[in-house]
C-alpha cells in the first residue's frame, strides 16, 4: 500500500534525524514527533484488518498524526534543531502522503 511505505518512509527519515537533536530534547520534543511519525504507519497498518468504516477511524488518527508532526517540525526549526531544506523536504513528503491518505480515504466512503 503507498500511504503505508510512505508513511514509514517519513518515520524512517524522521529517526534519522532525531539523532541530531539536543540530548536534553530525548523525552520533549524529541519523543513527541517519533511517535507522531510512528503513529502514521501504524494506524494505516491497523486500519487494513478492519472494515471501511473502521478503517477511516484510524485513517483519521494518521492524519491528526501528520498534522501534528509538521507542527513539531516548525517548533524544531525555530529551535534551530532542523534548518529550512530539512523543513522543506520533510514538510513536502508529509504533505504528499496526506493528499494520497486523504484521497484513499474518501475513496472508502
Amino acid at each position: 500500500m503507498k500511504i503505508w511505505l510512505l508513511g514509514l518512509e517519513i518515520a524512517n527519515d524522521i529517526s534519522d534525524l532525531l539523532l541530531n537533536f539536543p540530548k536534553h530534547q530525548r523525552y520533549d520534543l524529541s519523543s513527541q514527533i517519533s511517535r507522531c511519525t510512528v503513529s502514521m504507519p501504524s494506524n494505516v497498518a491497523e486500519g487494513l484488518s478492519r472494515t471501511d468504516k473502521s478503517f477511516k477511524y484510524f485513517i483519521d488518527i494518521a492524519l491528526g498524526s501528520s498534522f501534528e508532526l509538521g507542527i513539531q517540525l516548525l517548533i524544531a526549526k525555530h529551535r534551530k534543531y532542523i534548518n529550512t531544506e530539512i523543513l522543506n523536504t520533510l514538510e513536502d513528503k508529509i504533505e504528499e502522503w496526506q493528499k494520497m491518505t486523504m484521497g484513499f480515504q474518501n475513496r472508502l466512503e
